[in-house]
């Protein structure tokens, strides 16, 4: 086995035998919305449409993934409020191209002035406000 060979088992068996490597993302939303207000969210990256999903106070939705070699992104757009006449459209997750995550959480709670969000390690911050539509 000459030395390129050798040296690429040895980084394949050192990488697969790390849990950390196999993790998923994911990215997590929490209704803090107050009592009888629903949020609606839809979410779509470059492959998938996750569908619409519909949180009531208190309740959570939350989806993993693995990143593309390429690049992977979450856009979302959030609707509450009567008639769902409040909204908010971002990106709810994104990987640099060529750069591949594992393990990473984006926690986000949406509230009634607009959607906070943290890592976890820290407290949430607003991020985005509701614009009427």
């Amino acid at each position: 086995m000459n030395r390129l060979s050798c040296f690429l088992l040895t980084i394949a068996l050192i990488v697969g035998s790390s849990n950390a490597i196999w993790e998923k993302n994911s990215v997590h939303f929490k209704s803090s919305l107050r009592p009888g207000n629903t949020l609606k969210i839809h979410c779509t990256s470059n492959d998938d449409d996750l569908g619409v999903h519909l949180l009531s106070p208190g309740q959570t939705y939350d989806f993993s993934f693995h990143d593309s070699i390429l690049k992977t992104y979450f856009d979302c757009t959030l609707n509450q409020g009567p008639n769902f006449a409040f909204h908010v459209s971002f990106t709810a997750y994104k990987s640099g191209g060529g750069l591949i995550r594992y393990g990473k959480t984006n926690f986000w709670d949406a509230r009634d002035d607009g959607m906070y969000f943290t890592h976890g390690q820290e407290a949430p911050k607003l991020e985005y406000k509701w614009t009427h539509v």
